[in-house]
């Protein structure tokens, strides 16, 4: 069963939720459990949850949200795409759906959102999951480089086939042949006239990382008050020093990490990465 779910965002942007198995029946007498929203990464999309979301709809109802200038959700060329409109989308979404008080897992810039979100409305979120998302300020240079990748891309790929050898193997950022990166980005490419481009327009994804990637985030962090966990790849871009002190300044933090999984734990090491998250997700269910 996979279910699309109409979300109203902030300045009335459409946004599409998806539900990809049914959520497990209510146990007489069980109290009501608030659900679980994902969050994709910049560039990303609702189906890169679907296999984290089937595995939590066995104790959870779980759904993953395409977020402004993603997926099948809005993409409208004035935007706006800064840190608050994220954040209000992603509150619209838990309240519309009726998910609170919610745990929130995100990924990257996901995660990000997911935080914020969770600093400024704790009534919300009963738990939160960081997959692989810095604190630190990347600067400049980050954002140059970014922008000069997105000129590398060489669109429109003639087939998927094309796009998972690119990303894959050939973008000069891969430093080992990676087939599950080569599918993360297969996965939000569209077919068209001339053949297969994001279905995204790369330039909304350079306005929506400026307005984080010149910041940093720990004061955020440190208003969450609910129970977090911070999960990165051994071979991710948040380093262990800098993700055992995001879980330092967390009132509550707990850290966890996934071998052989780069940036895209939860697409590298699928297993893995719900291990790493189940004994955290237990003990929200413990607590009520």
């Amino acid at each position: 069963m996979v279910r699309r779910i109409h979300v109203t965002g902030a300045g009335g942007v459409s946004l599409a939720a998806w539900e990809y198995a049914d959520p497990p029946k209510a146990r007489e007498g069980e109290p009501p459990r608030g659900g679980v929203l994902l969050l994709h990464g910049l560039m990303g999309r609702a189906s890169h949850w679907a296999g984290t979301a089937r595995w939590l709809s066995e104790r959870h109802r779980a759904v993953a949200l395409d977020q402004r200038g993603h997926g099948q959700s809005d993409k409208p060329a004035d935007g706006p795409y800064t840190r608050e409109a994220y954040v209000d989308d992603a509150e619209a979404a838990v309240e519309q759906l009726g998910l609170g008080p919610a745990v929130l897992i995100g990924h990257s810039m996901g995660a990000l959102t997911a935080w914020q979100l969770a600093a400024r409305r704790p009534d919300l979120v009963r738990g939160l999951i960081i997959c692989d998302m810095r604190a630190s300020a990347l600067g400049a240079a980050s954002q140059r480089e970014w922008e000069a990748w997105f000129k590398a891309w060489p669109v429109p790929f003639a087939t998927l086939a094309d796009v998972r050898k690119w990303f894959g193997e050939d973008d000069p950022w891969v430093e080992r042949p990676s087939p599950s990166r080569g599918a993360f980005y297969a996965e939000v490419m569209a077919e068209g006239p001339d053949g297969w481009r994001p279905v995204f327009d790369p330039a909304q994804m350079l306005r929506s990382r400026e307005t984080w990637v010149y910041d940093a985030h720990w004061e955020e962090l440190m208003q969450v008050r609910c129970p977090a966990l911070v999960v990165r790849g051994l071979d991710g871009e948040l380093g262990r020093a800098e993700a055992q002190e995001m879980v330092r300044v967390l009132p509550r933090g707990a850290y966890a990490e996934v071998a052989d999984a780069g940036h895209l734990v939860h697409y590298d090491q699928p297993t893995a990465w719900c291990g790493a998250i189940e004994p955290f997700l237990d003990d929200l269910l413990t607590e009520g």
